[in-house]
């Protein structure tokens, strides 16, 4: 029997983490829809309502048993929005769009975390001690952001990374760098996510210096 501690606990985890990868599809859809493609708007993607965007395995179960395990690993995701490219209006190359399209998820993962870090940073400098579950929400919404952003960043097949990556190659190198990921992405992935504390701990603590410095917080 599950206690109500770690009830709470993974709650006050798997709600913010909804809510980050909610807007982090969510921008997907807004900015493909920006350069002329409605396909995510036309499958009902285009909305910041939770239910359109969660995996059942991936948004809910997964995470639910990994918090409630203890286990201290966490991993999940949402359903990932569709677009084509093809139907980008004239004035931008289908590869611009898509780095364009690629970039919009990790870039509102960054704006949701500085915006966290910026509540935290006016209560302390106003010297006002936010409610626990405030606090605990808030530095959430702040940790799980900076992962995401980080995460999605690494370019390997299907992270966002990817596709960023290959909109700034030239073309030959991009046509090969995407034929060695769809060979060869599945398998990086998982590499990637057994050893994702390595790889990430360093990036992650430059974003979390980063933002503390910029709102005058302590970094250590």
């Amino acid at each position: 029997m599950l206690s109500s501690d770690t009830l709470l606990r993974a709650v006050m985890v798997l709600v913010p983490m909804i809510l980050s990868l909610t807007v982090h599809e969510f921008s997907h859809a807004m900015s493909a829809r920006w350069l002329g493609d409605d396909t995510a708007e036309r499958q009902g993607r285009l909305t910041l309502n939770p239910i359109s965007h969660i995996d059942p395995i991936g948004t809910l179960l997964l995470p639910v048993i990994l918090l409630v395990s203890g286990s201290g690993f966490f991993f999940g995701w949402a359903k990932p929005v569709p677009y084509d490219p093809r139907r980008f209006r004239r004035s931008i190359t289908m590869r611009t769009g898509a780095t364009i399209v690629a970039s919009a998820g990790p870039a509102s993962n960054l704006v949701l975390a500085v915006l966290a870090m910026a509540v935290l940073a006016v209560a302390y400098h106003a010297g006002v001690a936010l409610p626990e579950p405030a606090h605990v929400f808030v530095t959430k919404m702040l940790e799980i952001n900076v992962v995401l952003a980080v995460f999605n960043m690494i370019p390997v097949y299907p992270l966002d990374g990817q596709k960023v990556l290959s909109g700034f190659l030239p073309a030959a190198s991009a046509l090969r760098f995407e034929q060695f990921n769809a060979r060869y992405g599945s398998m990086l992935l998982l590499v990637v996510i057994l050893f994702a504390g390595r790889i990430m701990s360093a990036p992650i603590g430059w974003v979390f210096r980063g933002l503390a410095a910029a709102f005058g917080l302590p970094t250590t």
